[in-house]
């Protein structure tokens, strides 16, 4: 089984890539819903940040929590130091219960953030231009200028990861394009 890790940066296309994948038949796991289903199953998360307001009904509030560890790098630290062996463990779940694909794909934009990439056979940069992601954010997300900028420059930028794949997606026009350049990508296997 050759593992893939499909990665980038918030806004550049990775959850699209994805949808293309599955729909080609491809076993795909990804990790930011992973993690959304993690949040609400970890007492841990609850109890680091018990000081801090980031429940509403009852649950833990990604709007809150986020807002609150993209303003304190500290905080963001801890938090990844409980849920990043949680979402490893996850992956291992995933790669057992496929083990008889010949090619497997996990989406994890912090695949160097979290010291993972050596789970992985390959990786797979989704690359999509500053300028266009942060149109995304803004309209998709609808976060201020400000915080969407503070996401963006809380990863490794893009260039960094750039260096750090065997392939690269380019993600800068349509949805069709998008979709000849992962046919075109997996040419490769």
């Amino acid at each position: 089984m050759l593992k893939i890790a499909i990665t980038g940066n918030i806004a550049s296309g990775k959850s699209s890539v994805q949808k293309i994948l599955e729909a080609k038949g491809y076993k795909v796991l990804d990790t930011d819903k992973t993690a959304h289903e993690l949040l609400d199953n970890m007492p841990a998360i609850k109890e680091a940040f018990r000081n801090f307001d980031i429940m509403e009904d009852s649950k833990i509030s990604r709007n809150k929590l986020g807002k609150l560890v993209f303003s304190a790098p500290e905080l963001k630290t801890q938090l990844e130091k409980i849920i990043h062996p949680a979402i490893k463990e996850k992956i291992s779940e995933f790669f057992e219960k496929n083990k008889s694909e010949s090619l497997v794909f996990v989406g994890i934009p912090l695949l160097f953030e979290s010291d993972m990439r050596n789970i992985f056979d390959k990786a797979l940069l989704i690359y999509t231009d500053d300028e266009i992601r942060l149109q995304r954010l803004l309209s998709r997300n609808h976060y201020p200028t400000d915080y969407a900028k503070q996401r963006m420059q809380s990863q490794l930028s893009q260039d960094t990861k750039l260096n750090l794949c065997e392939y690269v997606i380019y993600n800068n026009g349509t949805i069709s394009e998008l979709e000849k350049s992962v046919n075109d990508f997996l040419l490769n296997f």
